[in-house]
């Protein structure tokens, strides 16, 4: 690490203008980011990928890439019938791969056209305005485009909105009092310039990578306000290392050095530590859930990288000067330095004083907040919650109102019959009517769309068969998602197909129950590893065998508590008063991306607090000494970054999207648990109670991991002479 510093201090000019450079460019690039993402949710090796390929193959058809125009006329549904083909005729052309596919009336009042395209959302959806224009206003009725492109379009801006609302006016205000407080001087400049930087960079990165890989909507909002945190939980680490060491009379040089060995040093551990834990997302079998994984992948990927280049590079050249400015007044900042009295002094000492007591009280009351996870209900997602104003919002109500929920989303039979001609058969017309029977009295089902004479559901060789089925509710609905079992298992099985026939069952139901299969199949195993590999490089980092292994039990208890809150403020409404949607399922993406964030963010706190602590040990501190120092010196650091975190994800609650609301409550939820009440209590208390086998590592452990062995003892080793002599001569 020394060396590394020296090297990056001796160009330090070339360092400044290659992050400007790169910073600009990417700032530049990922201006025209959304419109590379989409929200589709590919699925593959499942019945839903099968049918989508046969429909994309053989119908010409995307199930996720159609235009519905509706229009609804209060002279009746027939009189505009023929303006309708016409005005979808020149919507269709605007849009490539576009074609009409049908023309029906759907109520007294209600018609619509189907514009069936091949391609994904993001694609289709950047045709919208030209479709629109194309169709205007249809014969003076109420017209709207709809289908899942155009809701795609039309929540892009909803979500630049919501993100800009959360940065300006919620995450950096809040960030920028807390870096004030905390600092007391203009340092709190430092933080905020390395966000400038590595923000704009990892965006620029993810705008080439959705160039060939397809990446979720959501990301960008993750990005910026997830690498806001990151990046200032790093620089808070690093500046307030600095002016430790610039107080203790280094000069500026030496103070860098040995800030990037100590705080550098946990930075490094850090960043590995979150990577590892958003790791795991990119081996999903998920397209959908690997974009939220290269993401996080990158936020602390390149957060570590302008750590140990950009960020001692800023603090040799400003650091001093800025530290010599107050922004509050001294005598304030005299009380709260001092590491002899004050709240975390006194903090500590109390929880030295009665540990099992403060273990016990605390573990009780995080098994009381996880407890609703019991009753959680996962669903693969929704359309509610999506503001109502908007276009194709509005025609989709129009089509539910009349035709069901699932107007937009139908479940998909897809018979294949194994060849030509093999739908003009008798065995498959039989059973082909015992499936449409089965499907007409199903509770679930609010119509059944099957016309042989039509393209689009017998193909030209007469070998693929697709019949629509329309439900009652919503793709993502527990009756939904039972009907797709009930379809899977009983009707299909029970229309008797003959063996040579293949049944897959796409669309938007299947798509739904497949999602959760395919995500929940994998997680565990994934989360297995991810445990496991951040044992491994916990161990390694603090020189110890239990404290790793306690640090990974409190974080899981942290992770199970806020999504008992999650589960309690969202299913069962307990905070609509502030406008939280209330809604009865947890989109199921979301406690695996808050295991994964949160795994990897609470890492960082362990990281920051212990290693603290363990240094202490080293210089010869006992256990109690050692959890006394460590909590005291770094227990506000820990908390101001903290809710710097917490103010970020609080940017995802600001949105008007129930995923996002969800999302940014559990992160946020759970940061705050493990500021508060895990980490300023309970590992202080647990690590009194463990007492000197905190810091065990056997020699054969040390050898295998290339450290230093701890053996058991009152006290702690000598520092190395050779080690503090460098750092202290640069």
């Amino acid at each position: 690490m020394a060396r590394l510093t020296g090297l990056v201090l001796r160009y330090r000019w070339a360092v400044v203008a290659g992050w400007t450079v790169v910073a600009a460019v990417s700032l530049v690039a990922s201006a025209g980011v959304s419109e590379l993402l989409t929200s589709r949710v590919t699925l593959p090796g499942t019945d839903t990928s099968r049918a989508e390929a046969i429909l994309e193959e053989h119908f010409g058809q995307s199930s996720n890439g159609r235009f519905t125009v509706v229009v609804e006329h209060s002279g009746g549904a027939a009189v505009v019938l023929p303006e309708l083909a016409r005005a979808a005729a020149r919507g269709a052309a605007q849009v490539r791969t576009g074609r009409v596919v049908d023309v029906v009336p759907l109520g007294p009042d209600l018609a619509a056209a189907t514009i069936a395209t091949t391609l994904s959302p993001a694609e289709a959806k950047r045709y919208t305005p030209r479709l629109r224009a194309a169709v205007g206003s249809v014969a003076g009725a109420t017209t709207w485009i709809t289908g899942p492109p155009a809701i795609e379009h039309d929540l892009d801006p909803v979500l630049r909105h919501d993100l800009r609302v959360g940065e300006l006016l919620i995450a950096v205000p809040i960030a920028l009092v807390l870096l004030v407080v905390t600092f007391g001087t203009l340092s709190f400049l430092v933080p905020f310039a390395f966000a400038l930087c590595t923000i704009p960079t990892t965006l620029g990165i993810v705008w080439a990578l959705a160039h060939v890989l397809e990446l979720n909507t959501y990301i960008p909002n993750m990005v910026s306000l997830l690498g806001l945190a990151i990046a200032i939980d790093y620089s808070l680490l690093v500046v307030y290392r600095f002016r430790e060491e610039l107080a203790a009379g280094r000069d500026t040089t030496g103070a860098v050095l040995v800030t990037m060995d100590t705080a550098g040093r946990a930075v490094v551990f850090s960043g590995t530590a979150v990577a590892l834990g958003l790791s795991l997302l990119l081996f999903m079998p998920l397209p959908f859930m690997r974009g939220f994984g290269i993401a996080g992948l990158l936020l602390p990927s390149v957060s570590v990288v302008a750590a140990l280049t950009l960020l001692p590079v800023l603090l040799s050249l400003v650091g001093r000067p800025l530290e010599r400015v107050r922004v509050l007044p001294a005598s304030w900042l005299a009380r709260r330095d001092d590491h002899e009295r004050g709240f975390w002094v006194y903090l500590a000492r109390a929880i030295m004083r009665r540990p099992k007591a403060v273990a016990l009280i605390t573990t009780a009351s995080l098994l009381l907040l996880a407890a609703p996870v019991l009753t959680i209900e996962l669903g693969p997602g929704s359309n509610e919650g999506v503001p109502e104003r908007l276009e194709s919002i509005q025609g989709l109500r129009a089509l539910s109102a009349v035709v069901g929920d699932g107007a937009l989303a139908p479940t998909e039979v897809v018979v294949d019959t194994g060849a030509a001609g093999g739908a003009d058969t008798a065995e498959v017309r039989r059973a082909l009517e015992r499936l449409l029977a089965s499907l007409r009295t199903d509770p679930e089902v609010s119509a059944v769309v099957f016309d042989p004479s039509s393209r689009q559901h017998v193909d030209p060789t007469g070998r693929y068969l697709v019949v629509s089925a329309i439900g009652k509710d919503e793709y993502g609905k527990p009756d939904s998602l039972a009907f797709v079992e009930r379809l899977r298992q009983v009707l299909v099985p029970g229309a008797a197909f003959p063996e040579t026939a293949r049944v897959y069952a796409g669309g938007g139901p299947p798509a739904g129950r497949d999602f959760l299969d395919l995500l929940y199949g994998w997680f565990p195993w994934l989360a297995l590893g991810v445990l496991a590999a951040t044992y491994i490089l916990l161990v390694r980092a603090f020189r110890s065998l239990l404290v790793p292994l306690k640090a990974i039990v409190l974080d899981l208890l942290s992770i199970a508590a806020a999504c008992g809150l999650l589960v309690l403020v969202f299913e069962h409404g307990a905070a609509e008063w502030i406008g939280l949607i209330a809604y009865d399922q947890i989109e199921g993406w979301i406690p695996v991306l808050v295991f994964a964030v949160l795994f990897g963010l609470s890492m960082d706190y362990e990281v920051f607090l212990v290693s603290r602590m363990r240094e202490e040990w080293d210089r010869g501190a006992s256990n109690e000494e050692a959890i006394v120092l460590g909590l005291t010196r770094t227990g506000r650091l820990v908390t101001a970054a903290g809710l710097i975190m917490f103010a970020a994800f609080t940017g995802f609650v600001a949105g008007s999207v129930v995923g996002l609301q969800q999302f940014g409550f559990g992160l946020a939820a759970a940061v705050l648990i493990d500021v508060t009440v895990v980490r300023a209590l309970l590992v202080p208390s647990a690590m009194k109670l463990f007492g000197h086998w905190n810091w065990w590592l056997p020699e054969s452990a040390a050898r295998l991991l290339r450290v230093e062995p701890s053996s058991l003892r009152s006290g702690g080793q000598r520092p190395n002479p050779h080690r503090e002599r460098a750092l202290s001569h640069g």
